[in-house]
């Protein structure tokens, strides 16, 4: 099932009586064990119904006994293990599965790894019409601005398309520091307000004019100046705008660049291109401008320039340039192919 699924049925009160929750990504976990944590018991039913564990400091024994009590004044008790990827015994867990407890709903938080999909506990929680299972996968870079457009949505606010990807680019995939920042500027607006770039920039720290959004922006714009503006400002800022983000946004454009004009004459419908790529159908201007400037030899020539200055960047042929001299010279290189 999907996060969203997951989250309509709990919503709904419809519950099953083990949920393992695993994977890389903390956010869409974290979410769903607080939904159950809000949803399945009230305040009162809480003191006696709701129990939370670690995984560091019990052994799966001590999950199932505590899963098989039964709820005090209350149609349900919850167990959550928090850390559960640290039981060493997992495997223990097999026997509940098949004779669990049907008043406890058992919340298993395996995270920021992939279960063994080979042994036969968790054979047996990917297939028991008795659990969900849940495995939440990291955001692709390019897929954050639509995400962070309906999410702010659901919330009832609206954000402009670039100040999403302003907020992308500069907080990464990282999606509890996004929806943090995010949840402190909707405090500043009306009901149903418009998150825009001035905002992001006067409240998060985040320069609405020196990111790599903007420097994009120039390079595929040629405006010199503005790129040198950029880049200077990302000298003397290094902390806050690190050389490997700034070539991975790069490199991420200009291997999209290189895909559009290949697939160009077979696939002209903006809204397909731009699903293709991966991408909002608002940045595809991005591409159409930059497709002028930069034709698919040039594309090819850059991504290798990139890779070239992300190994320097990382010592290999280079042992006493800095990051701002090296983005310098990477920056000059790109906008003289």
């Amino acid at each position: 099932m999907t996060f969203d699924e997951i989250r309509k049925e709990i919503k709904a009160h419809k519950y099953k009586p083990i949920y393992f929750l695993c994977g890389e990504e903390p956010y869409f976990i974290d979410q769903l064990i607080t939904l159950l944590e809000e949803t399945v018991l009230s305040e009162e039913e809480k003191a006696f119904n709701q129990t939370i564990i670690y995984g560091n400091d019990v052994s799966m024994s001590t999950v199932t006994d505590t899963s098989r009590r039964f709820p005090v004044m209350s149609e349900h008790q919850v167990v959550i293990v928090r850390e559960a990827q640290n039981i060493r015994d997992f495997e223990n867990l097999l026997p509940y599965t098949e004779h669990f407890q049907p008043s406890t709903i058992l919340v298993l938080a395996y995270k920021n790894k992939k279960p063994d999909k080979r042994k036969g506990v968790f054979k047996k929680l990917s297939s028991s019409p008795n659990c969900i299972y849940f495995e939440s996968t990291k955001l692709y870079d390019n897929k954050v601005p639509e995400w962070i457009i309906n999410y702010c949505k659901e919330k009832s606010y609206n954000i402009t398309t670039k100040a999403a990807g302003i907020l992308a680019e500069s907080l990464g995939t990282d999606l509890s520091r996004v929806t943090n920042e995010i949840d402190k500027l909707v405090l500043l607006l009306p009901q149903g307000g418009e998150i825009e770039e001035t905002l992001v920039e006067e409240h998060t720290g985040i320069s609405k004019d020196f990111n790599s959004f903007e420097l994009l922006s120039a390079i595929i714009q040629q405006d010199h100046l503005k790129a040198n503006r950029i880049v200077n400002y990302f000298e003397a800022n290094p902390k806050n705008n690190p050389l490997v983000l700034t070539i991975t946004a790069l490199f991420r454009y200009f291997l999209n660049l290189l895909t559009y004009h290949y697939q160009k004459k077979t696939t002209p419908n903006t809204q397909e291109m731009a699903k293709l790529l991966g991408v909002h159908p608002f940045f595809m201007k991005d591409y159409t401008d930059g497709g002028r400037i930069y034709n698919a030899m040039k594309c090819a020539n850059i991504i290798s320039l990139l890779r070239e200055y992300d190994m320097k960047s990382k010592g290999v042929g280079n042992t006493n340039i800095s990051d701002g001299e090296l983005l310098k010279e990477l920056i000059f290189k790109i906008m003289h192919k």
